[in-house]
C-alpha cells in the first residue's frame, strides 16, 4: 500500500476504533475524489475482510449481483454464492461469512452508500437490522460506510429518525488536503515543487488528491495545468459535469447555483441567487444550498454584525471556479494555452479571488501566524452601506481588536503605492464610521511573498501573513 499523505487526525481516529473493545459504526463522507476509499484501504489494510462499492444509477438487482461478486471474492474459494432476492437475505449471507472469519477485528465497508440505496430497495432497513440485531452486540465488527453525497449521508444516515437513529458511533468529514498535506503528498511522490508552484496548482485544482495525482515529476505548475486542463484527454477537461451529476439528482439546479456564484466572486445573498439564476425561493433552494455547502462546494458566511438572512454564499471549490473561468466554452486549447494567459486581466482577476479562497480554507493558519490561536474569534466579511468599501475577511477578536485582512496574490513582494495607501485608509475610515466599533482596527496584509516596507506601509500595516504561514 502507498503511504498516506497527511490525514494524521483521521488516521488516529480510525485506528482508535480497533482498540475500543466493542463493535463500531463509522461514517465517512466528503466530496468526490477526496480520497475516502484510499484512506480506508490503507488504515484498515490488515483488518478489511469485505468491501462493496455501489454502482451509480444501478437497480437493486444489479447492486445485489455486485454484492454477491464481492462476497465471493472475499471468501477466496471456489464456493458459489447465490444471488439473494433482498438486502435482508444479503446481510444474512454476510453475517454467516463474518461468523466463520477468524480475524480478531473485521472491517466491513460499504462504499458509495447513496448509490447502493436504490429506490424501494430497503437497503437501509437491511443495514439497520444487520447492525442493531447482530453486529452491535459483538466486539469484533467495524462497520464503515461512506459516500460522496454529503447531504444524503447526513440526512439519511447520521440524522436518521428511524432504527439507525444515533447508531453511528464515529463520523469523519474528509476535507480536501490542506497546503501542508499537499506538500507532503508531493514529497512522498518525489515531486520537487516550491511553495509558490504548489499554491498555483492548489488555486486551480484545490486539495483534491485524485487531481493532484496527475502531477508528474519534472513539470512546472504552468505545464501541469496545461496538461490536465487544456490538452485533449486531460483529466480536468471534462470532470466538471461528471462531478455534479455523480453527486446530485437533477444536478442542473446545483450547477445553476455554482455558475451564478462563479459570476460574482464576492458572493451572493439568497435573494441575489434567486434573481441571477433560474431558481425559485422556498424549501427546494434551501436544500440545494445546504447540499452544496455540506459537499464543500460553497461556503456561507455572515457579514460583520449582520443578521442571518443577509448571509453571503460564495463559491469555494477551486476547480469549479477555474473550469468556468478558463475551460468552459473556450476555443483555445493545447500546449501553451495556460502560459499564454499569465498576467492577462482575466488571470489577475481569477488569481486574486482564487488566492482568497486558499486563505479562507486556512484561517487557522492565519490565526496562528497572528498569534491569536488561543483567543476567541469570529470571521466575517463587510460591505459598506453605499458599497464604497468592501472587506472580504475580518477577524473579530476577543482581545479588543478587529483584524482587517487585505489578501493580495502577486509574483513578487507586494508594493503598497501611494494611491493604494489612500484607498486602504479610506476603507478603514468608512469601516470605523459605519460600524461604530470601539475596537482597534489592525490592517493585516496576507500576501504570497510579503509586503515591501516603504513609507506607504509604515504605520499602516500592523501585521503580515505570507504563503509560508499557510503551510504551517
Amino acid at each position: 500500500m502507498e503511504k498516506v499523505a497527511g490525514r494524521q487526525v483521521e488516521q488516529a481516529q480510525m485506528r482508535q476504533l480497533l482498540e475500543t473493545g466493542r463493535s463500531e459504526f463509522l461514517a465517512i463522507y466528503g466530496r468526490r475524489r477526496v480520497g475516502k476509499t484510499f484512506l480506508i484501504r490503507n488504515v484498515y489494510q490488515k483488518e478489511l475482510v469485505f468491501q462493496m462499492t455501489g454502482i451509480a444509477h444501478a437497480s437493486m438487482s444489479q447492486q445485489l449481483v455486485n454484492f454477491t461478486a464481492e462476497l465471493h471474492n472475499a471468501k477466496k474459494n471456489a464456493e458459489a454464492v447465490t444471488v439473494p432476492d433482498s438486502w435482508f437475505l444479503a446481510f444474512e449471507q454476510l453475517k454467516a461469512f463474518l461468523e466463520n472469519h477468524r480475524t480478531p477485528k473485521k472491517v466491513v465497508v460499504f462504499d458509495e452508500l447513496p448509490w447502493i440505496d436504490s429506490p424501494k430497495s430497503q437497503f437501509l432497513s437491511g443495514l439497520e437490522h444487520f447492525w442493531n440485531s447482530w453486529a452491535s452486540a459483538r466486539t469484533d465488527i467495524i462497520l464503515v460506510v461512506c459516500g460522496s453525497a454529503a447531504s444524503w449521508m447526513l440526512n439519511k444516515l447520521i440524522h436518521n429518525k428511524g432504527g439507525l437513529h444515533n447508531r453511528v458511533t464515529r463520523r469523519i468529514r474528509l476535507e480536501p488536503f490542506t497546503l501542508k498535506e499537499t506538500e507532503h503528498f508531493f514529497q512522498i511522490k518525489n515531486i520537487a515543487l516550491d511553495r509558490y508552484q504548489i499554491i498555483q496548482l492548489y488555486m486551480a485544482m484545490g486539495g483534491i488528491p485524485f487531481y493532484l495525482n496527475e502531477v508528474s515529476p519534472g513539470l512546472s505548475a504552468f505545464q501541469i495545468i496545461d496538461k490536465t486542463c487544456f490538452t485533449k484527454g486531460g483529466l480536468l477537461t471534462f470532470e466538471y459535469e461528471n462531478l455534479y451529476h455523480s453527486l446530485f439528482s437533477k444536478a442542473e439546479r446545483h450547477i445553476a447555483i455554482i455558475e451564478a456564484l462563479a459570476a460574482k466572486v464576492q458572493g451572493l445573498t439568497r435573494e441575489e441567487i434567486i434573481r441571477t439564476s433560474p431558481l425559485v425561493n422556498g424549501g427546494t433552494l434551501t436544500q440545494l444550498l445546504e447540499e452544496l455547502e455540506e459537499s464543500g462546494f460553497i461556503s456561507k458566511s455572515l457579514p460583520f454584525k449582520k443578521k442571518v438572512k443577509t448571509s453571503i454564499y460564495r463559491l469555494i471549490d477551486q476547480y469549479s471556479l477555474f473550469y468556468l473561468k478558463f475551460i468552459k466554452n473556450k476555443k483555445t486549447s493545447g500546449s501553451g494555452t495556460w502560459m499564454s494567459r499569465i498576467d492577462s486581466p482575466a488571470w489577475r482577476a481569477w488569481s486574486g479571488y482564487a488566492y482568497e479562497n486558499v486563505v479562507f480554507a486556512h484561517i487557522d493558519n492565519v490565526k496562528r501566524a497572528l498569534g491569536i490561536s488561543g483567543i476567541y474569534t469570529e470571521t466575517s466579511s463587510w460591505l459598506s452601506a453605499k458599497k464604497e468599501a468592501q472587506i472580504d475577511l475580518l477577524i473579530d477578536r476577543r482581545d479588543h481588536v478587529v483584524s482587517i485582512c487585505e489578501i493580495k496574490f502577486s509574483q513578487t513582494p507586494f508594493l503598497i503605492s501611494k494611491s493604494y495607501k489612500a484607498e486602504l485608509e479610506k476603507k478603514l475610515a468608512i469601516f470605523r464610521s459605519e460600524t461604530k466599533t470601539n475596537k482597534s482596527a489592525f490592517l493585516t496584509m496576507i500576501t504570497t511573498f510579503g509586503t515591501v516596507e516603504n513609507s506607504n506601509s509604515l504605520g499602516l500595516v500592523q501585521n503580515q501573513v505570507t504563503m509560508n504561514d499557510l503551510f504551517s
